[in-house]
């Protein structure tokens, strides 16, 4: 039995929601928490061409046995909380610590009204930098004060560890990516908190020890919504030869976009203490790899290109995306671990 740590890592977009949903299937995973920052961040599941985008439950929502849980540390606005537990009847199985903050309307105009929040850094206008400033402050609402969210209040570090004693799987999924980190990022163009591996933990107050696997999640290429670097970056008619147009889940943005970027992957790997790579997208590199499931069954290049990262990072690639839906995997991890 495990716990995986999920996280992401270059800008977000890397793919977590899918890698996250497949394990929750695959591994018959027992509890998910969400960590991170709030609904700032969009996590896409497609499963059987149905298309699921969730900003505040976690992404093992598929399995419908998955115990969906928000730790103390991440914002909640209730009323995208309710929505999404309304679309996936999950009200019996989601729980959300009495500490979580809470997003009222007034962080969203800040958000929205801001110049410097709105057009230097080019916020998602979702209300997360200013409720965190707020929690800062010790002055922001807190679950436990919200009546709409009374039936979903729990002990969320408690709920995990009793998990953990009692040899359960459990995924711990992280949101945006390890260079949107407040502190390990492009500054100033980043999030409100730090979102590395270990801040995740911190946020469902699971102590180090306790983790068995991080799982860094990297796109076959590096995109990025927003302002803010991005080395390499190509023009957008390159980007559209390529077939790597896409928006930002939650903003709908379109994504800047460059190639891999094995510098910026090391650093994560470093930063996340990383023992395992989840790589999506693989068929928008090589096309012929479409909805592949064996490794052997891969062209050379694919290959070569998964060799030179786990050379390079010194970390196996032990799952790799070739579709959008759940299932366009290779899952590598039993020859590999």
């Amino acid at each position: 039995m495990t716990l995986n740590v999920i996280v992401g890592g270059f800008f977000g977009d890397e793919g977590k929601g899918k890698i996250i949903s497949y394990l929750a299937i695959r591994d018959q995973v027992t509890l998910a928490a969400r960590g991170g920052v709030g609904p700032n961040a969009g996590h896409t599941v497609v499963i059987n061409d149905k298309v699921l985008k969730l900003r505040q439950l976690p992404s093992a929502t598929v399995n419908e046995k998955t115990r969906l849980l928000i730790g103390p540390g991440v914002l909640v606005n209730p009323r995208i909380l309710l929505e999404e537990v309304e679309i996936t009847r999950s009200a019996n199985r989601v729980g959300v610590d009495y500490q979580a903050g809470i997003i009222e309307s007034k962080h969203i105009e800040i958000d929205s009204q801001n110049a410097y929040l709105k057009e230097k850094i080019g916020t998602t206008k979702t209300g997360c930098g200013p409720a965190n400033a707020e929690r800062a402050y010790r002055t922001l609402k807190l679950a436990r004060d919200i009546e709409e969210l009374k039936p979903f209040l729990t002990d969320v570090p408690a709920e995990i560890n009793e998990a953990i004693d009692r040899g359960e799987n459990i995924i711990l999924e992280g949101t945006q990516g390890t260079f949107l980190s407040l502190y390990h990022g492009t500054y100033p163009y980043v999030t409100s908190k730090d979102v590395t591996a270990s801040a995740i933990c911190s946020d469902v107050g699971v102590g180090p020890k306790k983790v068995d696997h991080v799982i860094v999640v990297f796109k076959s290429y590096v995109t990025r919504v927003g302002e803010g670097p991005l080395e390499g970056e190509l023009p957008p008619d390159e980007i559209e030869r390529r077939g790597w147009i896409e928006k930002g889940t939650v903003t709908g943005r379109l994504r800047r976009a460059a190639e891999f970027n094995f510098k910026l992957a090391k650093r994560a790997v470093m930063l996340n203490s990383a023992t395992q790579i989840a790589l999506t997208k693989l068929d928008k590199l090589f096309p012929e790899t479409y909805r592949t499931t064996k490794f052997e069954d891969l062209p050379a290049k694919a290959k070569q290109f998964i060799e030179k990262i786990e050379e390079t990072l010194k970390v196996p690639v032990t799952l790799i995306g070739t579709g959008p839906d759940l299932n366009d995997i290779i899952d590598l991890r039993e020859e590999k671990l």
